[in-house]
């Protein structure tokens, strides 16, 4: 049993950072833990996308001790929704949300995606489904913004509560949890944290048995 400190080494700079953030994680930028379990994926940080509660989230993980890994990926294009959503959905011009093959990679090397997308409800369901259609991982979904499992399965998502018929399954991967009520840019509440720890070991512990 360890007594006193653990040090933990966390190199979470791909390249120097560069442009708005200052000293937060950039875009395309991913701090990796050495036996990796957990990936808390974040948006592209700007004026609107804040990384802040995932710091928060990942660093109160890693408190937890030596049972997990946690590592942090900052998407590069974490912006605005999937190219693939209907324009009579609500898409907008602007930016596109995706993924580079190198980041599915680098998510599917862990055992659960902890994936943060906002306050825009439409854009965190359709931000998921993307995810986990190109992902095959289990999931828990934080957000600002209430979603629930219903939500997500119309879009084709499979949750481990509510599933899509057959026939309209899009995902390879499964939300087995969500926590809603984080708020962007701001510390997240102990209840919030704790929640998303709770939900955490639970995965954990099944994907051990």
């Amino acid at each position: 049993m360890p007594i006193g400190r653990i040090t933990q080494v966390v190199d979470c700079r791909e390249s120097m950072g560069m442009g708005k953030g200052g000293s937060i994680a950039q875009r395309n930028t991913i701090s990796e833990s050495r036996y990796p379990d957990v990936i808390v994926v974040a948006m592209s940080p700007g004026r609107r996308h804040v990384t802040k509660p995932v710091c928060d989230i990942t660093s109160a993980l890693r408190r937890e001790g030596v049972e997990f890994n946690v590592s942090m990926l900052v998407l590069e294009s974490g912006s605005g929704l999937p190219g693939d959503v209907p324009k009579a959905s609500g898409a907008v011009l602007g930016a596109y949300f995706g993924l580079t093959y190198k980041e599915i990679q680098q998510i599917e090397q862990h055992k659960l995606a902890i994936l943060h997308h906002g306050n825009v409800r439409s854009h965190v369901v359709q931000k998921v489904r993307f995810i986990l259609q190109y992902c095959n991982i289990p999931a828990i979904v934080v957000s600002q913004a209430p979603v629930d499992y219903e939500d997500l399965a119309k879009e084709g998502v499979k949750t481990a509560y509510v599933l899509p018929p057959p026939d309209k399954v899009k995902t390879q991967g499964t939300v087995m949890s969500i926590v809603s009520g984080v708020t962007r840019g701001q510390t997240p509440t102990r209840d919030n944290v704790a929640e998303v720890i709770r939900a955490v070991m639970k995965v954990l512990r099944t994907s051990k048995s």
